[in-house]
């Protein structure tokens, strides 16, 4: 099997990449990227003789619908801003694929997939991705659903690329349409920094305050659920608090607004001038903890009575004591994985449906958890009786 891997020159697509030829399955994997010189140090990283490299431009759509088309599936990791544009070229090229983030406009394309007889997940790393399969899990076991409270933490630094960067920042864009919950039928938008709520983590991450994040998953969710009377869904995060600290600076002073400021006669925007900054300097490309952690609580009914399931999520320690998990990959392999994972299940004909397919109803949470535990990752499950 032939799989095309779109912005794999980055620091998470890579372990997706990493993941993937774990596999015997692979004949053929193609970092495709804009960056030559950072994709070639991907093929290089690897080591694998079926590995290549080719420059692929999403905004050159039949040019790089053309590279794909011989391909039997594109993982997708390219950023959040230009998912319009790779889904397009994986459209037009008619192969089945999967990508990282799952913001939306992905759906625009479910006709030309079915068409083309083919499968595509929007979103699946940890969150969007493993959370709506966490969700699922507890669905699947419910009469019906009142409550479902996603959270995560990403312990990562605020800008160890340009990538991260801009999502970190466009999180808490003040006035963005897409930061919103699914409340008693309606979608709502809310604030930057909304609805608080403490949410406690898996050791070591700790107790933190977490705020309403534009996520996939509220989007998806109330739809996929609705047979089951979903009332809420809310989707929190949090960062490390430190990243959490300069983000309340940022909104409260106006620089998240990114307006155009002269300086030296020049026109530059504040926030732009300020993610230069952390890119470059040892505050905003480090962190003290680093790792993924993910709390999914669902409440309804079971057999009748009111119950509450509450997954989480670990993964072994940042530390350097278990071999790849050192330090940043703690939180990229965390990432990159569930990609991986996904794209391995659709090429093994475990995907449900065509066309483009919710997370949530893409695969078998228990196959998932079974994948993810074969790869250090575990699910841990608990049901509490709240009547």
């Amino acid at each position: 099997m032939k799989i095309f891997c779109l912005g794999a020159a980055g620091k998470i697509s890579r372990e997706s990449v990493l993941d993937l030829l774990q596999s015997d399955k692979p004949t053929r994997v193609t970092i495709g990227d804009m960056d030559e010189a950072r994709g070639r140090e991907v093929v290089a990283w690897l080591a694998d003789d079926r590995v290549d490299f080719a420059q692929a431009d999403v905004f050159k759509t039949d040019q790089t619908a053309n590279l794909m088309r011989d391909y039997d599936l594109v993982m997708d990791g390219t950023p959040i801003s230009i998912n319009h544009e790779s889904t397009l070229c994986i459209a037009r090229a008619g192969v089945h694929g999967v990508n990282l983030n799952g913001t939306g406009p992905e759906f625009a394309f479910h006709d030309a997939f079915v068409e083309a007889g083919k499968t595509y997940v929007p979103g699946f790393g940890m969150t969007p991705g493993i959370t709506n399969v966490m969700a699922r899990y507890a669905h699947d076991r419910l009469e019906s659903i009142d409550t479902i409270r996603i959270s995560h933490g990403a312990f990562r630094p605020f800008a160890f690329s340009p990538a991260i960067t801009e999502t970190t920042r466009i999180e808490y864009e003040p006035d963005l349409e897409s930061r919103i919950v699914f409340e008693d039928g309606e979608f709502k938008q809310v604030e930057p920094f909304a609805r608080p709520l403490e949410v406690t983590l898996p050791e070591p991450f700790g107790t933190h305050t977490q705020y309403i994040i534009p996520h996939a998953e509220t989007q998806t969710i109330p739809e996929s659920f609705k047979e089951k009377g979903v009332r809420l869904v809310e989707v929190r995060g949090t960062w490390p608090p430190a990243n959490m600290q300069l983000l309340r600076s940022l909104y409260d002073w106006g620089f998240l607004e990114n307006k155009t400021v002269s300086v030296g006669g020049v026109d530059v925007g504040v926030m732009d001038t300020i993610a230069s900054y952390l890119l470059q300097s040892d505050q905003g490309t480090t962190t003290k903890l680093y790792g993924y952690a993910l709390h999914v609580e669902v409440t309804g009914t079971e057999n009748g009575k009111p119950v509450c399931y509450t997954l989480t999520t670990s993964h072994p320690a940042s530390d350097g004591s278990v071999a790849d998990w050192e330090g940043l990959r703690a939180y990229t392999r965390s990432v990159g994985i569930p990609m991986s994972i996904a794209a391995q299940l659709i090429l093994d004909g475990q995907g449900s449906g065509l066309g483009v397919v919710a997370p949530e109803l893409a695969f078998a949470p228990e196959v998932v958890f079974a994948e993810l535990k074969k790869r250090q990752i575990a699910i841990h499950i608990d049901k509490q009786d709240i009547g």
